[in-house]
């Protein structure tokens, strides 16, 4: 069950503590968004001190040189807040993997054609389960992966998993921007929990 820690308002002096806090409760896709002091930095560093299981990327990427700084700073996955075609297809030819934001199942399809890994439903909150559960049924697990991004938490996720959800992207739901890791450890260890008995 792919959990994508965004890690938005990271400082970089507490990036490698935060993820080895997050990959210790089980969370093994930490995603730094671009548009973050340092971000950069971060990702260099939490790249640099985290196992190769562990998948490090960047969000909220939106031109090819933020793709180039991407690579640049050892991050392998490109999330994108939209759809962009020439953006999936460039992250491809990086080597990066390419998640973009969709809203709608043209959207959905659209990104698939062009390439994408998986497909991040965002905002998620301005939908419903039931959205997810209507795009299953025209997008088999096979062929995409869902990723509900923003309003996840632990109160709801059950739902959107029962609903055909492959993973969720989740920020304060998982993570605290202040740097107090000991809250960090209490919401992810929270998340993965209400995940576990979801799928049970």
């Amino acid at each position: 069950m792919p959990i994508v820690a965004i890690l938005r308002g990271l400082k970089p002096v507490h990036a490698v503590a935060t993820a080895k806090a997050l990959v210790d409760a089980g969370i093994g896709i930490l995603e730094v968004p671009l548009n973050v002091d340092g971000a950069l930095h971060s990702i260099e560093a939490i790249r640099g001190s985290v196992g190769d299981d562990v998948l490090v990327g960047g969000g909220t990427l939106r031109t090819v040189e933020d793709l180039a700084a991407l690579v640049n700073a050892g991050g392998e996955l490109a999330v994108m807040p939209h759809l962009d075609a020439s953006l999936v297809i460039g992250a491809l030819d990086v080597g990066l993997i390419p998640v973009p934001g969709v809203f709608t199942p043209s959207e959905g399809f659209a990104a698939l054609d062009a390439g994408a890994a998986g497909l991040k439903v965002f905002p998620a909150d301005a939908l419903s389960p039931k959205a997810i559960a209507a795009w299953r049924t025209v997008m088999g697990r096979d062929e995409a992966l869902l990723v509900p991004t923003g309003g996840i938490n632990t109160e709801n996720v059950g739902e959107w998993w029962s609903a055909g959800a492959d993973g969720f992207g989740v920020g304060s739901a998982v993570f605290d921007p202040s740097g107090d890791l000991d809250e960090t450890r209490r919401r992810a260890d929270a998340f993965v929990s209400a995940i576990t008995h979801a799928r049970a």
